[in-house]
């Protein structure tokens, strides 16, 4: 049984992706991981984020790794077979040692985890019953509108992990985000090379309010060269992720995360000649 982690180059609805592993993750993927036999890891970095206490992290599995950076094979976690390079060439190079098969048992073992995520966690999140907006429900709805097609790029936080849990994607590369680089500020410049990059796409870009305060001069650019990008700020008035850790591993001692209440980017953004509008319902 092997684990595929992180395929950007299907679709999210192609029988083979999964999900997200990690504490942000999904549950079926983390079970898998943790009781499979071989893990192919492409291009990744074993962050903490991901693996949790390294000692119980895929305990029973021969581990390949793949990555450009020679410095991360066996950083952290101890692989089996450690191959240094470009994660295109090396996946072409090893594609004539790869036989066709099914494994349609191993893919439903997934399906009674998901059905307790979807039930627990997701349903209430993109439909809540609360009146309460939720960051998963928007990002659904968004995903929904683009009919899967768009671009997503994020910034950092929680609006990060909402993001890449509930957006939904078609087509390859349609996901920018700065990953274990956790820079804050990251969103709005990579959204506006995105389109500039795919000018026939719609880039939709997904920020908490913190993180959009660290580049938001950069509506300077899309004023003077017209880009069309569509920013969704998911504003609860915290840095939400730090906040989340605060909370989760220092027991509630709170320092620095809630900024000035209430800022009205929406009229910030009109200063820049950038449409903005608040959405409450």
């Amino acid at each position: 049984a092997t684990t595929l982690l992180g395929l950007s180059c299907i679709s999210s609805d192609h029988p083979l992706y999964k999900g997200m592993i990690g504490m942000h993750g999904n549950v079926a993927c983390n079970i898998a991981t943790t009781n499979c036999d071989v893990l192919i890891a492409v291009g990744m970095r074993f962050s903490d984020r991901v693996t949790g206490d390294i000692d119980r992290f895929a305990p029973q599995a021969k581990i390949i790794h793949i990555d450009i950076d020679k410095s991360e094979l066996d950083k952290v976690i101890p692989t089996t077979v450690g191959l240094n390079g470009d994660a295109k060439t090396t996946l072409q190079q090893l594609l004539p040692f790869v036989h066709s098969a099914n494994h349609d048992e191993w893919l439903r073992s997934f399906d009674d985890d998901w059905a307790i995520e979807r039930e627990k966690v997701i349903n209430d999140e993109i439909n809540p019953q609360n009146g309460v907006i939720t960051m998963g429900q928007v990002v659904h709805k968004v995903t929904e509108a683009t009919g899967n097609q768009a671009v997503l790029v994020t910034d950092v936080g929680q609006n990060q992990m909402q993001s890449a849990r509930y957006f939904r994607y078609t087509r390859p590369r349609s996901i920018i985000t700065s990953g274990g680089q956790g820079t804050m500020g990251f969103g709005l410049p990579a959204a506006i090379g995105a389109k500039i990059a795919a000018p026939d796409r719609t880039v939709c870009l997904f920020a908490g309010d913190g993180g959009l305060q660290m580049t938001i001069e950069e509506l300077g650019v899309i004023l003077q060269y017209n880009v069309d990008v569509k920013i969704v700020l998911l504003n609860n008035d915290f840095l939400g992720m730090v906040r989340q850790w605060q909370k989760v591993f220092y027991d509630g001692r709170f320092s620095a995360t809630q900024p000035e209440r209430g800022t009205d980017i929406a009229s910030v953004a009109k200063a820049f000649g950038v449409k903005g509008m608040r959405i409450k319902n």
